[in-house]
């Protein structure tokens, strides 16, 4: 614990405004030492953000090279704003990392879990990860702790942690799930002011604990049983995934019509009863977390003899959606077969270099498939999809990656594409054509200039 009286500035990174209302003192008493198992996306994002909050954080991975980095200041990923934190509060005193977890689990009072759940092959979630860890930490207990599962989790996952922590320590424990809503690109705005703060527990005393590392973040704090907050996570994941595979069926449909899409979606976020967000139509949604959310939800509803229809049917309207812009540059050029098309973002959201499931892959191997040479630019994921795009080439700027293309294909809505210079790509492209495949240009002044344009449903 820390000693007097501290002063706490949550809004220290560069997205915020700092302001006198923004500094808030905590009493003596109010800080933990938290542990942090896994320094993946969720895990270090939520180590800085706890160890900003004012508490003594020691993040953990069984990667050296990792952790090595990390000492050094060198973020893994691509986040705004983390490195800022992860050197303020490492520099602070308050943020370490180690791959010692024995050591870091005696030393800490609550000890978050944050390793990675990739899907399997049936979409099952794949949980040894999760159970190793709590293995791990049965066997290094020493005292009554917190063990908070972060990492996505199937329902019932808790129970099971719990089962395996008791096989290797006899003392008090106890298991909450605190599932995390972080969206890339935003996750520590996500973290700091959250819509929700959702503590699964069985135990009143667990769940005070846990409510006390976020009442600094005055949100609103749901407090349930352990099976509720796991499916609260997959449900509001493949709520969403479902609401945008929903407006992309629209689009296509808009497309078929005469209609445009962006008056439809906004009609009808209007509506208070359905919002205004994820009504965004394109070429599919990709990331760490909606496809292997929605597959692994259906699986556990196939355990349970149940088949989750209207999920499914997301998924599959997903999959096709990330045909369509292919098939699109076939309706412009014929052909596709020895035709250059730049495909601008790779990434499968802005502000990340994330690739998984990133629409990017599907299209480029389908326009490899149909002969097509392909240049593609991404501000920030470029070195990332290389690893996994080989094949094809890569321009240093967008500008670049239009030289002498026949054809634009728009994949990522970066901020840098909206405010394209259409005159200038006119000037490098061979054939002027464009296939947005997030509706971020401006279609009128595209078919001003004489570009050939079609969007999603426009």
């Amino acid at each position: 614990m820390y000693e007097g009286l501290v002063y706490l500035n949550l809004f220290l990174f560069p997205l915020y405004s700092i302001t006198p209302n923004s500094i808030i003192f905590l009493k003596n008493g109010d800080f933990m030492k938290v542990c942090v198992v896994g320094t993946g996306y969720v895990g270090l994002v939520a180590g800085c953000c706890l160890a900003d909050l004012g508490n003594d954080v020691i993040c953990v991975d069984i990667d050296e090279t990792k952790i090595n980095r990390l000492k050094k200041g060198e973020i893994p990923i691509f986040e705004p704003g983390l490195a800022e934190l992860v050197e303020r509060n490492s520099k602070e005193g308050r943020l370490n990392f180690t791959t010692n977890l024995a050591e870091a689990i005696k030393d800490s009072e609550t000890i978050f879990i944050a390793v990675g759940t990739p899907m399997s092959d049936n979409g099952e979630a794949e949980m040894k990860y999760v159970y190793q860890v709590a293995e791990d930490i049965g066997k290094a207990m020493d005292s009554y702790k917190v063990i908070i599962n972060k990492s996505t989790v199937p329902v019932g996952s808790g129970g099971k942690v719990m089962e395996i922590i008791s096989k290797n320590y006899s003392g008090e424990f106890d298991v909450v799930s605190n599932p995390e809503f972080l969206r890339e690109g935003s996750a520590i705005r996500d973290f700091m002011e959250p819509d929700r703060v959702v503590i699964g527990a069985s135990s009143e005393k667990a769940a005070e604990v846990v409510k006390g590392l976020y009442e600094p973040l005055k949100s609103e704090i749901l407090v349930t049983d352990v099976e509720s907050a796991e499916i609260i996570k997959y449900a509001s994941n493949a709520f969403l995934a479902t609401k945008i595979s929903f407006i992309n069926e629209i689009a296509n449909l808009c497309g078929k019509v005469g209609a445009d899409v962006e008056t439809v979606s906004h009609g009808m976020g209007l509506d208070k009863r359905i919002g205004k967000h994820f009504l965004n139509a394109g070429c599919g949604y990709g990331g760490s977390c909606f496809p292997k959310d929605v597959k692994a939800i259906m699986h556990t509803a196939k355990e349970n003899g149940l088949e989750m229809n209207i999920v499914r049917a997301a998924d599959e309207v997903n999959k096709r959606q990330k045909i369509i812009p292919v098939e699109k540059a076939e309706e412009m050029l014929g052909d596709l077969k020895g035709k250059n098309i730049a495909l601008l973002g790779l990434a499968f959201k802005p502000n990340t270099d994330d690739m998984r499931d990133a629409s990017s892959i599907e299209i480029v191997k389908l326009l490899l498939e149909r002969g097509a040479k392909v240049n593609a630019f991404d501000p920030v994921a470029k070195e990332e999809a290389k690893k996994i795009l080989p094949e094809i080439s890569y321009g240093g700027t967008m500008y670049d990656a239009l030289k002498g293309a026949d054809l634009m294909i728009i994949a990522t809505e970066w901020n840098e594409f909206k405010e394209m210079d259409l005159e200038k790509a006119k000037e490098v492209m061979n054939s002027h054509a464009i296939v947005d495949g997030r509706n971020i240009l401006n279609k009128q002044k595209a078919l001003d200039l004489g570009f050939k344009y079609t969007g999603i449903g426009r």
